[in-house]
């Protein structure tokens, strides 16, 4: 007979064969009182849906990370610390879409603004570095950016990539700037654009002061410095989908741009010298673009493409009123002819004007007008910028 674990298997018996020896049967186990398998503990959810519903029913749920309520760590030194906000977020001005949820892409922008954090008084981080060197810079880089018909929103990425690797240093050279901005230039482009150039390109324009290997270098420093989060909202993102849901109508489609590409671009070339000004770093990008918007609109628009009240504005609109002035009396910005660059794209390719000489008469005026009061009524009629025929011949 075959012995099989726990099978007995029938054979023919073969009658000359021997008598097969008893086999002793095993002592049974005593019978041990029944121990249930212990069922593994409910998974404990490590989020939790905030309700954020006013009783008007506008805010939709947010999903935040919580910490380990029924967490009594031994050592609360290692614990990491939470913080967090109840986020009270107004309906999506964004219109339906057949591609995806507009709430959701709404709660998403706004988030992101929440964990990309940037903050002028890194500046005290840096005592050899001065304001006017982080505006030569990104003066610089505005240029390189025309010269290589890069997009807007490549330009404005190496500028927030530049401000928080910033934060995250210390006691920086000034004689490093350079290689940091065109560094940061270099990852923007390769994020951005289809054909980014390449990395010879980047060094050839700093005249000797980077060679490759330096921006290479570089690049790996800036990446882990910023934790590889390379998708910040820019003010530009923001201020070109408020102007697709001011212009946008029924029916269309919400891709294809509807805004009038002169007054884009006028409103770009307000956010690109303000955004020199450290000062710019005070407020959240959403609303720099809010309050550039309204340079050009009624602030009944900017609240119904925004969400924003005039509270949360109206000290950005302030701040912004030297820099509009300074720009009516300076000729009108026109769409520029790229090569390779269509027709219908070319209001989101970078330009460059004299904008450090436009932020020195920023300065010298800045206390222009500070006291002057301000209300969503009296702003509109104010920083509207007269037609061409009203402006001065010679500046």
């Amino acid at each position: 007979m075959s012995r099989r674990s726990d099978r007995i298997t029938l054979q023919a018996r073969d009658s000359n064969a021997p008598e097969p020896t008893a086999r002793v049967p095993l002592k049974k186990r005593k019978s041990e009182p029944s121990k249930k398998t212990p069922q593994p503990a409910a998974k404990k959810h490590r989020y939790e849906i905030q309700k954020c519903w006013p009783e008007d029913g506008l805010s939709p749920c947010i999903l935040t990370e919580t910490p380990h309520k029924e967490l009594e760590p031994a050592d609360p030194s290692n614990f990491k610390q939470y913080s967090f906000k109840n986020l009270f977020i107004k309906a999506s001005p964004i219109p339906s879409l057949s591609w995806a949820c507009s709430d959701d892409m709404w709660i998403k922008m706004i988030s992101k603004e929440l964990q990309y954090v940037h903050d002028k008084s890194y500046l005290q981080r840096h005592p050899k570095l001065q304001p006017k060197m982080r505006a030569i810079l990104l003066d610089w880089l505005l240029e390189v950016s025309e010269v290589y018909s890069l997009h807007r929103q490549t330009a404005y990425l190496a500028q927030d990539f530049f401000d928080r690797f910033m934060l995250t240093q210390e006691n920086v050279n000034k004689d490093y700037l350079q290689l940091i901005g065109i560094t940061a230039l270099f990852v923007a482009s390769k994020i951005e654009e289809i054909y980014p150039p390449k990395i010879f390109e980047f060094a050839y324009v700093t005249d000797g002061a980077c060679d490759v290997w330096d921006i290479q270098r570089t690049e790996l420093h800036v990446l882990k410095a910023l934790d590889w989060k390379l998708c910040p909202e820019t003010p530009i993102t923001w201020l070109k989908l408020y102007a697709q849901v001011a212009a946008q109508k029924d029916g269309q489609n919400f891709l294809e741009p509807q805004f009038c590409q002169d007054t884009y671009i006028q409103i770009t070339q307000l956010l690109d010298l303000c955004m020199m000004d450290i000062r710019s770093l005070d407020y959240s990008y959403s609303v720099l673009a809010a309050a550039a918007f309204c340079h050009f609109s009624t602030f009944d628009v900017v609240h119904k493409i925004s969400g924003l009240t005039w509270e949360s504005v109206s000290d950005c609109v302030r701040w912004m009123t030297p820099f509009m002035d300074v720009l009516r009396s300076e000729p009108k910005p026109q769409l520029k002819n790229f090569p390779k660059v269509k027709s219908d794209d070319r209001h989101n390719i970078q330009t460059h004007v004299t904008y450090l000489d436009m932020l020195r008469k920023v300065q010298e005026h800045q206390d222009d007008g500070a006291d002057c009061p301000l209300s969503p009524v009296a702003a509109c009629a104010l920083l509207t910028p007269p037609s061409s025929t009203e402006k001065p011949a010679n500046p």
